[in-house]
């Protein structure tokens, strides 16, 4: 452990600055105008593996945005690591609710401000420096690939083909990920479960054109009013989506399990608090944790239309649009729900408007077994540098690809996070504590160690 605190310590603000070149590149994968940056943030990404230590990195295409591939093969007949991270970030609007610029990264209170220092570059990148450490100090145990993606934002699109396409350039015996958290600083936490996603885009179109709410209001259906009833009406009154059939795959957890995910730390008022709420709403007979955890939800993400200008404009709209999602929990098909969300909720349209459900994205819900060697590798690194053994947490977040991982490459994956919930990721004022980028950074090594020691 002495020498990766000196390594560190050495190189620290080397590290950071490196970091920031990587975060002022705004590759932000869901708007077309950055596709430019999208390819100078993958060329980094190369050069910086190459640099640390990689026997060789490309970029390489796919239907949508490239993915760094790179490799360091020690010994064939030793296990094999493979990091995947992701370069892509989400939008940066509202802009005005920053308080610095989102590309231009700076530390204060501790802290990495910029889009991207948490998801995923801050964690990504910790990656990268770890390696470099294992080997300047000669210390790599084994050998090590990535794979670092540009869509991971949009739902990974391209990269399910891609490793269909690369399955043998991919074989390893683990996928180690940073994209998730931690339950809090001094409180490391293993993530051992992700929620699936399906997401679709709703339109509703009433009259023609747009109305005068005067001489028509109260005579033709007004598009947005029938778009939010339908949506209320998706959920009763205990929280639970009313859809036939949206229940049949999901696995009830045992009430043993729920008293084991009970015991990770959590104080409700901190969590309301933290988000300046006065009460909590979620399905009737869960708790919090349970309710992110182990209980899919449905959500709408975005919803518009009719005039939303400077002053008033007395207009019945023509058309209404909602972005919906549902987070689906492990044994739930995001495929089955997708196709059944767009046939229900079309067919549930009254006649006075049209609707139109358009799916966009989705993915499958992941478990990781606690008694895997690199899940017991991963509690054994995190115990040496926090002085205490992980928690075990199932999260409410998504990471499509992870699901896809085991089904096409075979691999199980586990999820290091280093993240904590103030870190606003998806949010204005995104950061990272410089503390867990460093602690990340001294934790991935004592991984490779301890797994290659429990692979022997």
């Amino acid at each position: 452990m002495n020498y990766i605190n000196k390594y560190i310590e050495e190189n620290k603000e080397r590290f950071l600055e490196e970091l920031f070149g990587l975060i002022r590149i705004p590759s932000i994968s869901s708007i077309q105008d950055h596709k430019p940056d999208m390819i100078k943030c993958a060329e980094h990404w190369k050069e910086a593996i190459l640099k640390a230590g990689a026997d060789k990195a490309e970029v390489m295409p796919t239907e949508g945005n490239p993915v760094v591939y790179a490799e360091k093969i020690i010994d064939a007949n030793l296990p094999t690591v493979m990091v995947y991270a992701h370069y892509d970030v989400m939008p940066v609007d509202p802009l005005e609710l920053w308080n610095t610029p989102p590309f231009e990264p700076v530390i204060k209170d501790g802290k990495i401000w910029a889009r991207g220092a948490d998801d995923d570059k801050g964690q990504g990148f910790m990656h990268t420096k770890a390696f470099e450490l294992m080997m300047k100090t000669d210390t790599l145990p084994c050998n090590v690939k990535f794979m670092i993606e540009g869509e991971e934002e949009i739902g990974s699109p391209s990269l399910g083909k891609w490793c269909a396409d690369n399955k043998e350039m991919l074989k390893a015996d683990v996928i180690l990920v940073s994209d998730t958290g931690m339950i809090a600083r001094d409180i490391p936490s293993i993530t051992t479960g992700l929620r699936g996603l399906s997401y679709w885009e709703v339109k509703v179109t009433g009259p023609n054109r747009d109305l005068h709410s005067g001489l028509f209001g109260g005579a033709v259906a007004n598009p947005i009013n029938v778009l939010c009833k339908m949506i209320a009406d998706m959920q009763d009154e205990d929280g639970k989506v009313v859809m036939p059939g949206f229940y049949d795959e999901v696995v009830q957890v045992s009430d043993e399990e729920r008293e084991l995910l009970a015991k990770a730390p959590f104080d409700v008022e901190e969590y309301k608090k933290a988000i300046d709420v006065k009460a909590l709403k979620g399905e009737k007979g869960y708790t919090t944790g349970e309710r992110t955890g182990i209980r899919p939800s449905f959500d709408v993400c975005g919803i518009w239309g009719g005039y939303i200008g400077e002053g008033a404009k007395t207009v019945l709209p023509s058309i209404a649009q909602a972005k919906i999602s549902t987070r689906l929990v492990p044994n739930q098909d995001n495929v089955k729900i997708s196709k059944m969300f767009k046939e229900y909720f079309e067919a549930i349209a009254p006649d006075y408007v049209k609707v139109e459900v358009t799916p966009l994205h989705g993915g499958q819900g992941y478990a990781c077994p606690i008694d895997l060697p690199a899940y017991k590798a991963a509690e054994k690194a995190y115990g040496e540098v926090f002085g205490k053994r992980p928690v075990p947490v199932r999260s409410g977040g998504s990471i499509p690809i992870i699901s896809t991982f085991e089904e096409v490459l075979g691999i199980k994956s586990v999820l290091m996070g280093f993240g904590l919930e103030s870190d606003a990721i998806h949010s204005p004022n995104e950061n990272y504590p410089v503390e867990n980028f460093l602690n990340g950074i001294r934790t991935i090594p004592l991984f490779y160690k301890y797994f290659v020691e429990l692979m022997k």
